[in-house]
């Protein structure tokens, strides 16, 4: 099924390493991809991967703010933490795309499942 063409003409583990690179690009293929069940499963979980980091880096963004106006030397240290998740989220991002060119039905830990749902629907 991975190998079988996508909605957009190409494969679809290129495809589906595309929707991880380009968001816009698995929210296009939430609504278009009808058949291919592999690319339909990475673009949703791509899709919810994306929304997961913006609302992680939001709350991140708002504790600091918060953290300037107690402490900068706080709020310096805790601007390493959102470093590291930063760092974490591009790991992740690599490792999907990794998987997904391979042909792997990569699930995460929670959206992976909820992405399985969607797909099969």
């Amino acid at each position: 099924m991975e190998n079988e063409k996508s909605a957009l003409g190409l494969d679809g583990n290129i495809t589906a390493l595309i929707g991880y690179i380009i968001w816009i690009v698995a929210l296009v293929l939430v609504f278009i991809e009808k058949d291919n069940k592999f690319v339909r499963f990475h673009a949703f979980q791509s899709v919810f991967y994306g929304l997961g980091l913006v609302v992680v880096f939001i709350g991140l963004s708002i504790f600091t703010g918060i953290l300037t106006m107690v402490s900068s030397t706080l709020a310096g240290l805790f601007s390493l933490v959102f470093l590291l998740v930063w760092l974490g989220a591009i790991g992740g991002l690599i490792y999907l795309c990794i998987k997904s060119f391979q042909g792997q039905w990569a699930k995460l830990p929670i959206i992976g499942n909820i992405a399985e749902n969607m797909a099969n629907k």
